[in-house]
């Protein structure tokens, strides 16, 4: 059964090639999209509903239901700020609804430390086969983002 990616902040839709990390950008987590999000404060939802494996406050795994796992990374090389800017508003295990509020960040400041904002959405260890209608340009949070058969 397929799975509905769903946008986790608002911004742009752009291809993964364009994300700042070749770890990103040669696709080597997964095939997805990155969102280069609007710069204001913002809260960002789970991309599908599922168990929330991994939070930190600069990334989020959420497994959907199937064992499929949705990687969700806020910004470029954000790990270094180590939680500054970012607010949990969930707990690592949580059961979560997809659109369900997980971080709260500012993209503004992220940019302001020299850091790229842009957030990758991945299909974790996906076969790039596997992802399709991939969205283009301008999103909002909880818009479709791609599938993921």
């Amino acid at each position: 059964m397929p799975v509905q990616v769903t946008a986790p902040l608002a911004g742009t839709a752009i291809g993964l090639a364009l994300v700042p990390d070749p770890v990103f950008s040669t696709a080597m987590v997964g095939p997805g999209l990155a969102i280069d999000p609007d710069r204001r404060p913002s809260t960002v939802v789970a991309p599908v509903g599922g168990t929330l494996v991994k939070l930190k406050p600069h990334a989020l795994v959420v497994v959907a239901e199937g064992g499929r796992g949705v990687l969700v990374h806020l910004g470029i090389d954000t790990v270094k700020l180590d939680g500054e800017g970012f607010t949990l508003l969930a707990i690592e295990g949580d059961t979560v609804d997809a659109g369900q509020p997980i971080v709260e960040w500012d993209p503004v400041a992220v940019e302001a430390r020299g850091l790229s904002p842009v957030c990758p959405v991945v299909a974790l260890d996906a076969d790039s086969a596997a992802i399709g209608q991939l969205a283009a340009g301008p999103i909002e949070v909880g818009a479709p983002l791609f599938t993921w058969s």
